[in-house]
């Protein structure tokens, strides 16, 4: 089998030197594969070239079914990507939320903003109109969500990878028993249907990266980060500062929480400016090495969905150049102010 092996390698060789599509090389491997699986049924035992060339039928027929199912398998995911590209280039070409005037049903379910002086029917317009991605769908990013759902955000991303567990559902309140297994944002996509159904919900089940993030994070006006690794929060604090978009940037351990509004843009710093290294070890651990306490990412996430609508609403004062660090445990709260660093790696050049 070593000589066939050896022919398909040059032949690949020489398609490669002479620049042949890959559909024509694997043409050429084909034939050559029908060329040795006719010697071997062809010839009688012994023959040297049925020896040469491996001796059996039989290991070149499995061969062939191994590729087959090969082929088969990556022609499967070759549909089922395109499926998903599909699907979501049509969610994307879908027109943004009509901008008012309301409903009778909306003017009705945002009634309790509407009559608020600082929010009135023009800020509830500016939620209608606003397009929100909330990084992460666990313990944050529940009530953020579910907090945008219902306060009439037009439309709402969420990007995850991960699946529902039962370890989550002690504080990720967006989640049930019954989605267990179930994608995170998906679940998440159920539970806002059925709070709000004027909402355009667009959830990415999928790793956020540096190749997706700056052109994902262009399609929405506002960026909330729930996410609890220091590695996710500067890559989205990266594209967050190129796309040009405020980060509302919450953080939990234990007890204890964080909630500053990150904007270089604006006059504000991003999280490099502040944390410009990552944390030890011993400072960086996430919930499920810590522990929390189950409520907490209730008051952190409510927080930064209430930050997210003052941004958007222009309704009393946000968290620009300011940080509120929370003590669950003492019940304490203390605001401290943040500055921009001129020699930011990150933000430096705005």
């Amino acid at each position: 089998m070593f000589f066939v092996f050896l022919i398909a390698g040059v032949l690949w060789g020489i398609g490669h030197l002479m620049k042949a599509p890959i559909q024509a090389r694997v043409y050429m491997l084909s034939l050559l594969y029908v060329a040795v699986l006719a010697m071997q049924v062809a010839l009688p035992e012994g023959h040297p070239l049925r020896e040469a060339t491996g001796g059996s039928p039989a290991l070149w027929l499995l061969l062939g079914a191994a590729a087959v199912l090969a082929v088969g398998y990556r022609a499967l995911l070759v549909r089922l990507r395109g499926r998903a590209e599909v699907l979501e280039a049509a969610r994307d070409s879908q027109a943004s939320a009509p901008a008012g005037p309301f409903s009778a049903v909306e003017l009705e379910r945002y009634a309790r903003h509407i009559t608020l002086p600082d929010i009135g029917g023009g800020g509830q317009l500016a939620l209608k109109n606003a397009k929100v991605l909330v990084v992460g769908a666990g313990g944050l990013g529940s009530p953020a969500l579910l907090y945008l759902a219902a306060a009439g955000v037009g439309r709402l991303g969420v990007i995850d990878p991960d699946t529902v567990d039962l370890t989550n559902l002690q504080r990720q309140v967006i989640h049930t028993d019954p989605r267990l297994d179930m994608p995170k944002v998906f679940s998440a996509e159920e539970a806002i249907k059925q709070l709000n159904p004027m909402v355009d919900m667009r959830p990415y089940n999928r790793e956020l990266t540096d190749e997706i993030a700056e052109s994902l994070f262009a399609d929405f006006d506002l960026i909330l980060d729930g996410t609890d690794t220091y590695a996710t929060r500067a890559l989205i604090n990266r594209a967050a500062v190129a796309a040009g978009r405020p980060v509302v940037a919450g953080a939990i351990s234990a007890w204890e929480g964080q909630l500053t509004l990150y904007d270089p843009a604006g006059g504000a710093p991003c999280l490099a400016c502040i944390f410009p290294k990552a944390p030890g070890p011993e400072l960086a651990a996430t919930c499920s090495e810590t522990g929390v306490i189950g409520a907490l990412p209730g008051v952190i996430g409510s927080m930064m969905a209430l930050e997210a609508i003052k941004e958007i609403t222009g309704a009393g004062t946000g968290l620009r150049g300011r940080m509120i660090i929370h003590d669950a445990l003492h019940a304490e709260s203390r605001t401290i102010v943040v500055q921009r660093r001129a020699d930011c790696k990150v933000c430096g050049g705005l």
